[in-house]
């Protein structure tokens, strides 16, 4: 094996690569998990529930605010991400130069 190939096997296996997966994981499932119940909450409500059809402000109903509220929780999703990926990165950076030595 080169010496700039990284070995991949020993990477996979250190506690730090461990520690990212589980930061990731940690993470990614709980959002993952609220973005889906969020997103299917305004069909499934809308579907099954009168609640939905009251009017919000004028002839808005809270259905129309809901589903506003759907793109403001995507771009706050997207940017809670965005800035965790961040550390994510720096982990990786450390784990490659760890690997390095």
């Amino acid at each position: 094996m080169s010496s700039q190939t990284p070995n991949w096997t020993k990477i996979a296996q250190s506690p730090r690569f461990r520690a990212l997966l589980a930061d990731k994981t940690a993470f990614i499932v709980p959002v993952t998990a609220f973005f889906l119940a969020f997103y299917f909450a305004l069909p499934l409500m809308t579907s099954f529930s009168k609640t939905l059809n009251r009017p919000a402000v004028g002839s808005i109903t809270w259905a129309w605010v809901f589903a506003f509220a759907q793109f403001v929780m995507t771009w706050t999703l997207a940017s809670l991400y965005t800035k965790r990926a961040e550390r994510f990165d720096a982990q990786v950076a450390e784990i490659i130069a760890a690997e390095k030595e």
